[in-house]
């Protein structure tokens, strides 16, 4: 049996303009809100137009010691140069976590496909 996993891609995203970029702080204190912001990219930008563009993103958290990660989030961006409107693959959302663990970060490219990136973060 085949796993979606064989087709999850990940590089540099300073050098891979698909990757998701992942930015929340090291250290949280425990039931304190704060934000993540996932963007595709930062340092190259991505082409977002209706033959190259990045569809979604999602946003996952895995607590320690938790056999599955929760979905945070689906963001959809549905104007891709359509007429004058051209969505650009930035998202925020604010959380308040008890544990520490990982945020995972998955994006769609329409022509390239799975791209994913992760980043501990640290409840104190």
């Amino acid at each position: 049996m085949k796993s979606i996993s064989e087709f999850l891609q990940t590089g540099d995203w300073k050098g891979e303009k698909h990757v998701p970029v992942i930015n929340v702080p090291e250290n949280i204190k425990a039931d304190e809100e704060f934000e993540i912001k996932v963007s595709v990219g930062d340092e190259i930008k991505h082409p977002n137009k209706v033959e190259h563009h990045i569809a979604w993103i999602k946003v996952f958290f895995h607590p320690e010691g938790s056999k599955f990660p929760v979905e945070i989030g689906t963001y959809n961006f549905s104007a891709h140069g359509e007429g004058s409107i051209v969505n650009e693959p930035h998202v925020t959302t604010k959380v308040t976590l008890n544990k520490s663990g990982t945020i995972y970060a998955l994006s769609y490219c329409n022509l390239h496909g799975l791209w994913e990136n992760s980043k501990e973060i640290t409840v104190k």
